[in-house]
């Protein structure tokens, strides 16, 4: 009998001591997703995308895992001034040539852990889906509190002929030249999250 107590009282002293774990929200509205794209040789594009939901779990200092999804039909670009030239470029982003979004409305990215670095920043490691290919990513992430809300800016850069996305990509097409379209397109996301 006095071993079981022994044993219940070590239980609940280490849940008592241990950090507790949380599920942080994220705030879609206050969340901004910056992309940017660009030729080989010449010009860029960029604009914004939205995020539909997310979560993240938290367990002390580190981000234990998380779920995010991303509203592709939401592209919007904001460099090009003429609203017809950028409805075009919009529309042939939706377009079966890049991301599909009719087929594919939804584009996913998971996280799976982090790591605290020697700067006080997160490695963050997961997944990211795009038309339903999955490829593993690596980010890092700073972390900033204002308030009840915590805010996690990062850099992420993903290769889009991982996902199918041929329209432009040296390595589907010869003889593009000037034409040719960086595979690597570039997000900075700042997320902001609030205990659920």
């Amino acid at each position: 009998m006095k071993k079981v107590f022994f044993i219940l009282a070590a239980m609940v002293f280490t849940a008592s001591v241990m950090p507790a774990q949380k599920k942080l929200v994220a705030d879609a509205s206050a969340t901004v997703i910056d992309w940017k794209g660009d030729k080989i040789v010449g010009s860029e594009h960029v604009g914004t995308i939205d995020l539909k939901s997310g979560w993240l779990s938290v367990d002390g200092n580190v981000i234990t895992g998380g779920e995010f999804i991303v509203d592709m039909s939401s592209i919007k670009n904001s460099d090009v001034k003429d609203e017809k030239m950028r409805e075009r470029l919009v529309g042939h982003l939706k377009s079966d040539d890049f991301f599909g979004v009719e087929t594919y409305p939804h584009s996913k990215l998971v996280i799976t852990g982090s790591t605290r670095t020697g700067d006080g920043k997160l490695l963050v490691k997961g997944s990211l889906t795009i038309k339903e290919a999955t490829h593993p990513v690596e980010f890092t992430v700073t972390e900033s509190k204002s308030g009840d809300a915590l805010t996690y800016t990062a850099p992420l850069t993903f290769d889009r002929s991982l996902y199918n996305v041929r329209f432009g990509s040296g390595k589907f097409f010869a003889n593009l030249g000037d034409n040719a379209i960086n595979d690597d397109i570039k997000l900075t996301v700042k997320l902001v999250v609030k205990e659920s």
